[in-house]
Protein backbone atom coordinates (compact mmCIF):
# COMPACT_ATOMS: atom_id res chain seq x y z
CA UNK A 1 0.00 0.00 0.00
CA UNK A 2 2.81 2.48 0.50
CA UNK A 3 4.41 1.89 -3.35
CA UNK A 4 1.81 4.55 -4.11
CA UNK A 5 1.63 6.50 -8.12
CA UNK A 6 4.53 8.10 -8.98
CA UNK A 7 6.66 6.17 -5.90
CA UNK A 8 10.54 5.10 -6.76
CA UNK A 9 11.47 1.50 -5.77
CA UNK A 10 15.13 0.71 -5.29
CA UNK A 11 15.33 -3.66 -4.82
CA UNK A 12 18.47 -5.68 -4.97
CA UNK A 13 18.64 -7.72 -7.74
CA UNK A 14 20.82 -10.72 -8.83
CA UNK A 15 21.51 -12.24 -12.21
CA UNK A 16 20.88 -15.98 -10.28
CA UNK A 17 18.40 -17.31 -8.16
CA UNK A 18 20.34 -17.60 -5.16
CA UNK A 19 17.35 -17.33 -2.50
CA UNK A 20 19.74 -14.07 -1.12
CA UNK A 21 18.76 -11.29 -3.19
CA UNK A 22 15.46 -10.61 -5.81
CA UNK A 23 16.18 -13.40 -9.18
CA UNK A 24 15.92 -11.02 -12.30
CA UNK A 25 13.58 -13.42 -13.90
CA UNK A 26 11.25 -12.83 -10.50
CA UNK A 27 11.57 -9.79 -10.19
CA UNK A 28 10.58 -9.34 -14.47
CA UNK A 29 7.10 -10.55 -13.57
CA UNK A 30 6.31 -7.59 -11.88
CA UNK A 31 7.08 -5.55 -14.93
CA UNK A 32 3.47 -4.80 -15.42
CA UNK A 33 2.69 -4.10 -11.67
CA UNK A 34 4.85 -1.17 -11.59
CA UNK A 35 4.42 -0.10 -15.00
CA UNK A 36 0.20 0.61 -14.39
CA UNK A 37 1.19 2.01 -10.94
CA UNK A 38 3.58 4.37 -12.08
CA UNK A 39 6.27 3.18 -10.20
CA UNK A 40 9.89 4.03 -11.31
CA UNK A 41 11.98 1.31 -9.93
CA UNK A 42 15.79 1.02 -9.23
CA UNK A 43 18.00 -2.46 -9.30
CA UNK A 44 21.09 -2.23 -6.81
CA UNK A 45 23.34 -4.85 -5.56
CA UNK A 46 24.11 -6.34 -9.51
CA UNK A 47 26.50 -9.30 -9.40
CA UNK A 48 26.34 -9.44 -13.00
CA UNK A 49 25.43 -6.43 -14.12
CA UNK A 50 25.81 -7.17 -18.20
CA UNK A 51 23.71 -9.84 -17.80
CA UNK A 52 20.70 -8.09 -16.09
CA UNK A 53 20.91 -5.10 -18.04
CA UNK A 54 20.45 -7.63 -20.96
CA UNK A 55 17.34 -9.10 -19.37
CA UNK A 56 15.61 -6.03 -18.39
CA UNK A 57 16.38 -3.52 -21.44
CA UNK A 58 13.19 -3.76 -22.84
CA UNK A 59 11.74 -2.86 -19.14
CA UNK A 60 10.68 0.05 -17.31
CA UNK A 61 13.35 -0.93 -14.71
CA UNK A 62 16.40 1.38 -13.91
CA UNK A 63 20.15 0.75 -13.21
CA UNK A 64 20.43 2.42 -10.02
CA UNK A 65 23.46 5.21 -10.31
CA UNK A 66 26.66 4.36 -8.44
CA UNK A 67 28.31 6.78 -5.73
CA UNK A 68 32.33 5.59 -6.01
CA UNK A 69 33.88 8.04 -3.36
CA UNK A 70 33.34 10.90 -1.40
CA UNK A 71 31.50 13.24 -2.97
CA UNK A 72 27.83 12.40 -3.58
CA UNK A 73 27.90 13.59 -6.99
CA UNK A 74 31.38 13.13 -8.37
CA UNK A 75 30.64 9.33 -8.53
CA UNK A 76 27.54 9.53 -10.02
CA UNK A 77 27.32 7.72 -13.73
CA UNK A 78 27.75 9.94 -16.73
CA UNK A 79 28.71 7.82 -19.08
CA UNK A 80 24.52 5.88 -19.72
CA UNK A 81 21.65 7.33 -21.62
CA UNK A 82 19.96 10.76 -21.45
CA UNK A 83 16.98 9.93 -18.76
CA UNK A 84 19.94 7.86 -16.76
CA UNK A 85 22.19 11.44 -16.85
CA UNK A 86 19.18 13.26 -16.09
CA UNK A 87 18.07 10.91 -12.88
CA UNK A 88 21.58 10.99 -11.41
CA UNK A 89 21.83 14.92 -12.18
CA UNK A 90 18.47 14.83 -10.15
CA UNK A 91 19.72 12.79 -7.32
CA UNK A 92 22.92 14.92 -6.91
CA UNK A 93 21.08 18.09 -6.41
CA UNK A 94 18.77 16.37 -3.42
CA UNK A 95 21.93 14.91 -2.46
CA UNK A 96 23.40 18.50 -2.17
CA UNK A 97 19.78 19.97 -0.98
CA UNK A 98 19.51 17.39 1.51
CA UNK A 99 23.60 18.38 2.72
CA UNK A 100 22.82 21.87 2.65
CA UNK A 101 20.16 21.78 4.87
CA UNK A 102 21.55 19.34 7.60
CA UNK A 103 24.30 22.28 8.17
CA UNK A 104 21.82 24.69 8.32
CA UNK A 105 19.28 22.93 10.62
CA UNK A 106 22.58 22.09 13.09
CA UNK A 107 24.04 25.32 12.87
CA UNK A 108 20.66 26.96 13.66
CA UNK A 109 20.38 24.24 17.08
CA UNK A 110 24.13 25.05 18.30
CA UNK A 111 24.20 27.26 21.31
CA UNK A 112 27.01 29.37 19.89
CA UNK A 113 26.69 33.03 19.07
CA UNK A 114 25.49 33.45 15.77
CA UNK A 115 23.06 36.05 13.44
CA UNK A 116 21.50 35.75 10.52
CA UNK A 117 24.37 35.52 7.90
CA UNK A 118 24.59 32.33 8.76
CA UNK A 119 20.96 31.71 7.40
CA UNK A 120 21.40 33.66 4.13
CA UNK A 121 25.49 31.73 3.68
CA UNK A 122 23.22 28.75 3.44
CA UNK A 123 20.23 29.77 1.69
CA UNK A 124 22.37 31.70 -1.12
CA UNK A 125 24.03 28.16 -1.51
CA UNK A 126 21.01 26.32 -1.55
CA UNK A 127 19.59 28.72 -4.24
CA UNK A 128 22.39 28.35 -6.22
CA UNK A 129 22.54 24.42 -6.11
CA UNK A 130 18.46 24.00 -6.99
CA UNK A 131 19.25 26.70 -9.84
CA UNK A 132 22.39 24.92 -11.02
CA UNK A 133 24.51 27.89 -10.89
CA UNK A 134 27.89 28.99 -10.19
CA UNK A 135 27.61 31.53 -7.70
CA UNK A 136 24.54 33.49 -5.94
CA UNK A 137 24.08 35.91 -3.53
CA UNK A 138 21.56 37.83 -1.76
CA UNK A 139 21.16 41.45 -1.82
CA UNK A 140 19.32 43.58 1.71
CA UNK A 141 17.43 46.56 0.56
CA UNK A 142 18.23 49.15 2.82
CA UNK A 143 15.67 51.53 1.65
CA UNK A 144 16.69 55.02 4.09
CA UNK A 145 20.48 54.64 3.40
CA UNK A 146 19.05 53.89 -0.26
CA UNK A 147 21.33 51.07 -0.71
CA UNK A 148 21.95 47.76 -1.84
CA UNK A 149 24.29 45.36 0.46
CA UNK A 150 25.15 41.89 0.35
CA UNK A 151 28.03 39.73 1.64
CA UNK A 152 27.35 36.46 0.10
CA UNK A 153 29.20 37.15 -2.95
CA UNK A 154 32.21 35.08 -3.55
CA UNK A 155 35.77 36.42 -3.66
CA UNK A 156 35.06 40.19 -2.21
CA UNK A 157 33.44 41.14 0.99
CA UNK A 158 30.90 43.41 1.73
CA UNK A 159 29.71 45.51 -1.70
CA UNK A 160 27.51 48.32 -1.22
CA UNK A 161 25.83 50.14 -4.17
CA UNK A 162 23.48 52.50 -5.06
CA UNK A 163 19.89 51.33 -5.04
CA UNK A 164 19.06 52.46 -9.05
CA UNK A 165 21.74 50.76 -10.49
CA UNK A 166 22.79 47.52 -11.50
CA UNK A 167 20.86 44.49 -12.58
CA UNK A 168 19.75 44.04 -8.76
CA UNK A 169 18.16 47.55 -8.56
CA UNK A 170 16.54 47.45 -12.09
CA UNK A 171 14.58 44.19 -10.22
CA UNK A 172 13.72 46.06 -7.19
CA UNK A 173 12.85 48.96 -9.27
CA UNK A 174 10.87 47.21 -11.66
CA UNK A 175 9.32 44.72 -9.04
CA UNK A 176 10.05 41.82 -11.77
CA UNK A 177 12.62 38.84 -12.18
CA UNK A 178 15.59 40.12 -15.00
CA UNK A 179 17.58 37.96 -16.85
CA UNK A 180 20.45 38.54 -18.88
CA UNK A 181 22.30 35.66 -20.55
CA UNK A 182 24.81 38.39 -22.58
CA UNK A 183 25.47 40.65 -19.27
CA UNK A 184 28.89 42.43 -21.06
CA UNK A 185 25.92 44.07 -23.62
CA UNK A 186 23.73 44.90 -21.20
CA UNK A 187 23.80 48.71 -19.72
CA UNK A 188 22.40 47.93 -16.08
CA UNK A 189 24.60 45.25 -15.93
CA UNK A 190 27.71 46.24 -13.11
CA UNK A 191 30.74 45.18 -13.86
CA UNK A 192 32.79 46.52 -11.09
CA UNK A 193 32.83 43.60 -8.83
CA UNK A 194 34.02 41.68 -12.30
CA UNK A 195 37.02 44.23 -12.88
CA UNK A 196 37.78 43.54 -8.80
CA UNK A 197 37.65 39.86 -9.05
CA UNK A 198 38.44 38.91 -12.42
CA UNK A 199 35.52 37.04 -12.83
CA UNK A 200 33.74 36.39 -15.93
CA UNK A 201 30.20 36.72 -15.91
CA UNK A 202 28.32 35.17 -18.82
CA UNK A 203 24.59 34.66 -17.01
CA UNK A 204 22.31 36.58 -14.79
CA UNK A 205 19.11 35.68 -13.03
CA UNK A 206 17.59 38.25 -9.99
CA UNK A 207 14.87 38.19 -8.38
CA UNK A 208 13.13 40.46 -6.03
CA UNK A 209 11.82 38.94 -2.64
CA UNK A 210 9.23 40.27 -0.65
CA UNK A 211 8.18 40.61 2.98
CA UNK A 212 4.48 39.50 4.22
CA UNK A 213 2.62 42.17 3.42
CA UNK A 214 4.53 42.42 -0.30
CA UNK A 215 6.92 44.92 -0.30
CA UNK A 216 10.27 44.37 -1.61
CA UNK A 217 13.17 44.24 0.85
CA UNK A 218 16.21 42.53 -1.47
CA UNK A 219 16.52 40.55 -4.20
CA UNK A 220 18.55 36.76 -4.93
CA UNK A 221 20.98 37.35 -7.59
CA UNK A 222 22.42 33.64 -9.07
CA UNK A 223 25.39 34.24 -11.85
CA UNK A 224 26.32 31.71 -14.40
CA UNK A 225 24.15 28.77 -15.22
CA UNK A 226 26.07 25.49 -15.26
CA UNK A 227 24.52 24.42 -18.66
CA UNK A 228 24.63 26.11 -21.98
CA UNK A 229 22.07 28.32 -22.87
CA UNK A 230 21.89 30.51 -19.71
CA UNK A 231 18.93 30.99 -17.56
CA UNK A 232 15.66 30.11 -18.20
CA UNK A 233 13.15 32.76 -16.36
CA UNK A 234 10.29 30.36 -16.10
CA UNK A 235 12.07 27.11 -14.93
CA UNK A 236 15.02 28.93 -13.18
CA UNK A 237 12.64 31.25 -11.64
CA UNK A 238 10.11 28.09 -9.86
CA UNK A 239 13.55 26.49 -8.63
CA UNK A 240 14.80 29.42 -6.97
CA UNK A 241 11.51 30.56 -5.27
CA UNK A 242 11.83 28.46 -2.26
CA UNK A 243 15.04 29.68 -1.40
CA UNK A 244 14.44 33.58 -1.89
CA UNK A 245 10.91 32.93 -0.16
CA UNK A 246 13.02 32.02 3.29
CA UNK A 247 15.43 34.52 3.14
CA UNK A 248 12.23 37.24 2.70
CA UNK A 249 11.00 35.53 5.71
CA UNK A 250 14.35 36.01 7.38
CA UNK A 251 15.23 39.59 6.49
CA UNK A 252 11.34 40.37 7.69
CA UNK A 253 12.59 37.99 11.07
CA UNK A 254 15.61 39.81 11.35
CA UNK A 255 14.55 43.49 11.20
CA UNK A 256 11.83 42.60 13.76
CA UNK A 257 14.45 41.13 15.94
CA UNK A 258 16.56 44.53 15.11
CA UNK A 259 14.49 46.61 15.86
CA UNK A 260 12.85 45.14 19.06
CA UNK A 261 16.24 45.26 20.38
CA UNK A 262 17.47 48.98 19.72
CA UNK A 263 16.39 52.12 21.08
CA UNK A 264 15.00 54.28 17.81
CA UNK A 265 16.33 57.51 18.63
CA UNK A 266 19.86 56.70 20.25
CA UNK A 267 20.21 53.46 17.75
CA UNK A 268 21.83 51.71 21.06
CA UNK A 269 20.32 48.56 22.25
CA UNK A 270 17.77 48.61 25.06
CA UNK A 271 16.92 46.62 27.82
CA UNK A 272 15.71 43.64 25.99
CA UNK A 273 18.82 43.50 23.64
CA UNK A 274 20.60 43.59 27.23
CA UNK A 275 18.84 40.79 28.46
CA UNK A 276 19.37 38.87 25.07
CA UNK A 277 23.14 39.59 25.35
CA UNK A 278 23.14 38.65 29.17
CA UNK A 279 21.79 35.10 28.25
CA UNK A 280 23.95 34.63 25.06
CA UNK A 281 27.19 36.61 25.98
CA UNK A 282 27.74 37.49 29.46
CA UNK A 283 26.56 34.24 30.96
CA UNK A 284 29.90 32.57 29.60
CA UNK A 285 32.03 35.30 30.58
CA UNK A 286 31.22 34.75 34.31
CA UNK A 287 31.01 30.97 33.77
CA UNK A 288 34.65 31.06 32.59
CA UNK A 289 35.74 32.88 36.48
CA UNK A 290 36.19 36.24 34.40
CA UNK A 291 34.93 39.36 35.99
CA UNK A 292 32.58 42.24 33.93
CA UNK A 293 32.17 45.58 35.59
CA UNK A 294 29.77 47.85 35.06
CA UNK A 295 28.79 51.41 34.62
CA UNK A 296 24.83 52.96 34.94
CA UNK A 297 25.13 56.63 34.19
CA UNK A 298 22.57 59.66 33.75
CA UNK A 299 22.11 63.35 32.76
CA UNK A 300 22.03 65.68 35.06
CA UNK A 301 19.23 67.57 35.64
CA UNK A 302 18.19 66.52 31.77
CA UNK A 303 14.48 67.51 32.40
CA UNK A 304 15.47 71.01 33.04
CA UNK A 305 16.68 70.79 29.12
CA UNK A 306 13.81 69.54 27.62
CA UNK A 307 11.68 72.34 29.29
CA UNK A 308 14.02 74.82 28.50
CA UNK A 309 14.86 73.68 25.02
CA UNK A 310 12.26 71.63 24.37
CA UNK A 311 11.99 68.04 23.20
CA UNK A 312 13.54 67.59 19.78
CA UNK A 313 16.58 69.11 21.40
CA UNK A 314 16.40 66.78 24.48
CA UNK A 315 16.57 64.27 21.49
CA UNK A 316 19.78 65.57 19.83
CA UNK A 317 21.50 65.63 23.50
CA UNK A 318 20.38 61.81 24.29
CA UNK A 319 21.97 61.16 20.62
CA UNK A 320 25.28 62.95 21.09
CA UNK A 321 25.52 61.25 24.60
CA UNK A 322 25.03 58.05 23.27
CA UNK A 323 26.88 58.14 20.15
CA UNK A 324 30.08 59.51 22.12
CA UNK A 325 29.83 56.87 24.87
CA UNK A 326 29.31 53.88 22.27
CA UNK A 327 32.38 55.09 20.63
CA UNK A 328 34.35 55.02 23.86
CA UNK A 329 33.48 51.30 23.90
CA UNK A 330 36.27 48.73 23.32
CA UNK A 331 36.51 45.23 22.82
CA UNK A 332 33.98 43.33 24.14
CA UNK A 333 31.98 46.31 25.68
CA UNK A 334 28.63 47.22 25.23
CA UNK A 335 26.63 50.53 25.01
CA UNK A 336 22.47 50.06 26.43
CA UNK A 337 19.71 52.48 26.92
CA UNK A 338 18.39 51.63 30.14
CA UNK A 339 15.87 53.85 30.06
CA UNK A 340 14.90 57.39 29.72
CA UNK A 341 18.17 59.66 30.20
CA UNK A 342 19.67 56.30 31.69
CA UNK A 343 22.57 54.42 30.03
CA UNK A 344 24.30 51.00 31.17
CA UNK A 345 27.90 49.79 29.49
CA UNK A 346 28.62 46.76 29.89
CA UNK A 347 32.46 46.13 30.24
CA UNK A 348 33.70 41.94 30.52
CA UNK A 349 36.88 41.12 31.44
CA UNK A 350 37.58 44.65 33.05
CA UNK A 351 38.18 45.17 36.44
CA UNK A 352 36.22 47.54 39.09
CA UNK A 353 39.24 49.97 38.90
CA UNK A 354 39.35 49.92 34.87
CA UNK A 355 35.35 50.23 34.93
CA UNK A 356 36.08 53.52 37.17
CA UNK A 357 39.03 55.10 34.61
CA UNK A 358 36.81 54.15 31.84
CA UNK A 359 33.61 56.09 33.48
CA UNK A 360 35.99 58.88 34.72
CA UNK A 361 37.28 59.57 30.78
CA UNK A 362 33.66 59.96 29.57
CA UNK A 363 32.78 61.72 32.24
CA UNK A 364 35.25 64.58 31.20
CA UNK A 365 34.63 64.17 27.66
CA UNK A 366 31.00 64.85 28.02
CA UNK A 367 31.53 67.94 30.31
CA UNK A 368 33.68 69.79 27.63
CA UNK A 369 31.53 69.20 24.59
CA UNK A 370 29.20 71.50 23.42
CA UNK A 371 26.15 69.77 22.08
CA UNK A 372 24.32 71.40 18.86
CA UNK A 373 20.81 70.27 19.63
CA UNK A 374 18.02 71.85 17.50
CA UNK A 375 19.66 74.93 16.82
CA UNK A 376 21.22 75.77 20.63
CA UNK A 377 24.53 75.19 21.86
CA UNK A 378 24.20 73.03 25.19
CA UNK A 379 26.24 72.40 27.89
CA UNK A 380 25.31 68.77 29.88
CA UNK A 381 27.08 67.02 32.88
CA UNK A 382 26.46 63.35 33.63
CA UNK A 383 26.69 60.95 36.86
CA UNK A 384 28.10 57.84 37.08
CA UNK A 385 27.65 54.25 39.60
CA UNK A 386 29.97 51.65 38.87
CA UNK A 387 30.32 47.99 40.04
CA UNK A 388 31.65 45.04 39.40
CA UNK A 389 28.83 42.27 38.88
CA UNK A 390 28.78 40.03 41.68
CA UNK A 391 27.59 36.25 40.03
CA UNK A 392 25.37 35.32 43.46
CA UNK A 393 23.33 38.24 42.89
CA UNK A 394 20.75 38.49 40.49
CA UNK A 395 20.95 40.84 37.50
CA UNK A 396 18.73 43.22 38.59
CA UNK A 397 19.78 43.27 42.53
CA UNK A 398 23.78 43.48 40.39
CA UNK A 399 21.88 46.68 38.44
CA UNK A 400 20.42 48.03 41.68
CA UNK A 401 23.63 48.22 43.70
CA UNK A 402 25.32 50.28 40.66
CA UNK A 403 22.39 52.53 40.52
CA UNK A 404 22.86 53.00 44.28
CA UNK A 405 26.34 54.30 43.95
CA UNK A 406 24.77 56.81 40.73
CA UNK A 407 22.43 58.28 43.71
CA UNK A 408 24.57 58.69 45.82
CA UNK A 409 26.83 60.85 42.90
CA UNK A 410 23.45 62.95 42.12
CA UNK A 411 23.57 63.50 45.72
CA UNK A 412 26.79 64.72 46.08
CA UNK A 413 26.40 67.20 43.77
CA UNK A 414 26.28 65.43 40.25
CA UNK A 415 28.97 65.21 37.94
CA UNK A 416 31.24 62.52 39.46
CA UNK A 417 32.01 58.93 39.42
CA UNK A 418 30.91 56.66 42.74
CA UNK A 419 31.64 53.24 42.83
Amino acid sequence: PYLTEGSMLYTECSAYDTGVHMYVDKLLGYVDYFKEKKITVFLMHLDDVDKIQDKTKRSAYLIAPLVQNESRCDGLSKGGTEMDNAINKNICMLENIYDISAKLYSEMCSDKEKDHGTLFEYMTELGRTMADADRASFWKWDRHKKQLWTTSATGVDKIVIPDNTGLVGKALKEGRVVVTNDPYNDPDFNKAVDLKTGYTTKSVLVMPVADINGEFIGAFQIINKNEEGGFDEKEDVRRLSMAALICGLAVESESFYEESHHDKLTKLKNRMGFYSDFSRKYNKVLDEGKPISLYISDIDKFKRVNDTYGHNAGDDVLSFVAALMEGECTGNENMYRWGGEEFIMMMPDTTLEECVAKAEMIRKKIMDSTIEADGNSINVTMSFGCRQFDPKLSIEDNISKADEHLYTAKESGRNCVIY
